[in-house]
């Protein structure tokens, strides 16, 4: 299945390796580190609408894919709370009972 990042943009929620509130999360060392290399890869794209330069959107959250064996970090105006909900919606719908 896929989930809606926010634009025109969506995943396969199969890529999905972690959902994370930038509020909370990206003020360690390590993680301004990790942004740093996958920004210099390339592999950082901000999906915050920003159609109207007084209306953009803060980033709330931020999503790490894995896809075709690059990582890529998407950052995301919707809140993780949010995009976890919609993931998990179609993680249960694909795992079998019991599960």
């Amino acid at each position: 299945m896929y989930i809606h990042l926010g634009q025109d943009t969506v995943v396969s929620t199969d890529s999905i390796i972690g959902i994370f509130d930038i509020e909370n999360t990206s003020v360690s060392r390590d993680t301004k580190a990790f942004f740093r290399g996958c920004e210099a890869a390339g592999g950082v794209i901000n999906v915050c609408s920003q159609q109207d330069p007084l209306q953009v959107e803060l980033p709330k959250s931020f999503i790490i894919c894995g896809e075709r064996g690059k990582t890529r970090i998407y950052i995301s105006q919707i809140s993780s709370a949010t995009l976890r909900k919609r993931a998990g919606r179609y993680n249960r719908k694909t795992q079998p009972q019991g599960q």
